[in-house]
């Protein structure tokens, strides 16, 4: 609604985002004068009721904050607690993690760049309508999910919230005849990921460059995914155990979601940060497919972030097939991880960004604290400012247009809403 000067722009329930959120947007007198996205999910004590369990529970208990990314909270708990353990995964047993997390980065990626971000490019309210009309985009995008899932039902055990995950590797490893036939299934996958960054990359792309800084997970010679020591796009890096000294979350009024500053400054994580630190990390065919689809070294317009999207679905299947080409069934499918009190960190890279985990283990091998760091969380105050600054640079836009640029934003991020919501601090002052 506009009036004298003042408009103001409010989406009650924010459409093709996992989880439940709104945006309220002010403008008075041609200035931006407040972004509030609000998470108003309650809150779901996931930190809360690990403490007192067994120290071989939180993998498969935290699986269950996402049914879109339960690899990544697998992993990251298994990384945080065989750390306070003192346990190393190498081997094939490591290799195997890597092509479950690849499984669900193509996963995903797919039913983001297909199914809920793709139609504001196309002028498509959601993927039905968006099928409707081009039947065979949405089929090409659900045969590409398909071959993620069949990663994760191999390795994982299922698609969703995968059972064969355990603390220092797996319950049980898959043949070299069963990976032979999944790379079947994934070799024509890869075609129609470098199809689909060819695709994406002709979208139309509205002008916003961040200036935040980018973190990321970073490994020496190779594209992070599954484990890594943070880093900056500006070359700060620092050990996992000092995370939470850098990254520091805060509690805001208009949301259930905690903000997080680094260093005391806002920051992104996610696909732009990992594609600015390690784009030259990535196989020669996702280069060469990134280079084609005219990104450098670096992108900063989130709504490019599709285009590294496809660009890291076509390196996860190029990555799956490399790893099932060397791959030779370990003698042992997991390595034993003794309970030790301690503490202990963990991260990886899940589609939306890095994720954290740090658990305390007692001496009873009990958890006796928990904190999970996820990347919506981390990405929320950066949101909110490029928000501020898209609707400051189009406030021509006549409202609903300007709300609609507005939603196409938030999805840029691909936030996961659900994970984000943590349970508020309350104070209670009585006099």
């Amino acid at each position: 609604m506009s009036h004298r000067g003042s408009r103001q722009l409010q989406v009650s329930g924010l459409a093709r985002v996992e989880g439940e959120g709104a945006l309220h947007v002010s403008v008075r007198d041609g200035r931006v004068e407040r972004v509030a996205m609000r998470i108003y999910e309650p809150p779901r004590f996931f930190e809360a009721f690990l403490r007192g369990r067994a120290y071989t529970e939180p993998p498969d208990i935290t699986a269950r904050i996402c049914g879109i990314c339960p690899v990544a909270y697998q992993l990251s708990a298994c990384n945080a607690i065989e750390d306070a353990s003192g346990v190393s995964v190498d081997g094939q047993v490591a290799a195997l993690r890597r092509l479950l997390y690849c499984g669900e980065w193509i996963s995903s990626h797919t039913l983001h760049i297909y199914l809920l971000h793709a139609p504001d490019f196309l002028g498509y309210p959601d993927a039905i309508t968006l099928a409707q009309d081009h039947r065979q985009i949405v089929e090409r995008g659900l045969a590409m999910k398909k071959a993620g899932n069949a990663i994760l039902e191999l390795v994982g055990g299922r698609a969703i919230h995968p059972v064969n995950v355990r603390l220092g590797g797996f319950y049980r490893v898959p043949t070299r005849a069963e990976l032979a036939g999944l790379a079947e299934r994934l070799r024509p996958a890869l075609d129609t990921a470098i199809a689909t960054t060819a695709w994406v990359s002709t979208f139309d792309f509205p002008d916003l460059e961040l200036d935040h800084e980018l973190l990321a997970l970073h490994e020496p010679g190779r594209y992070a995914i599954e484990t890594g020591t943070p880093r900056t796009a500006s070359g700060a890096t620092w050990p996992l155990a000092d995370y939470s000294g850098h990254v520091v979350e805060q509690q805001v009024p208009h949301s259930t979601a905690l903000h997080a500053r680094l260093d005391g400054a806002e920051f992104l994580t996610g696909p732009l940060a990992r594609y600015a630190i390690s784009s030259a990390h990535l196989s020669r065919t996702a280069r060469e497919v990134a280079a084609d689809a005219g990104l450098g070294p670096v992108c900063r317009n989130p709504f490019r972030s599709i285009v590294i999207r496809a660009v890291e679905v076509v390196y996860a299947l190029d990555e799956a097939l490399r790893l099932i080409d060397d791959y030779e069934p370990p003698e042992q499918s997991f390595v034993a991880v003794p309970a030790r009190p301690g503490t202990g960190h963990g991260a990886t890279e899940a589609p939306r960004g890095l994720l954290y985990h740090r658990y305390g283990i007692d001496a009873d091998g009990l958890i006796s604290s928990a904190d999970i760091v996820p990347p919506t969380a981390q990405n929320q105050a950066a949101i909110e400012t490029d928000l501020a600054r898209l609707v400051q640079a189009n406030l021509h836009l006549d409202d609903h247009t300007l709300t609609g640029l507005c939603e196409q934003a938030i999805r840029n991020y691909d936030p996961c809403i659900s994970c984000s919501a943590h349970f508020l601090e309350l104070t209670m002052d009585r006099r």
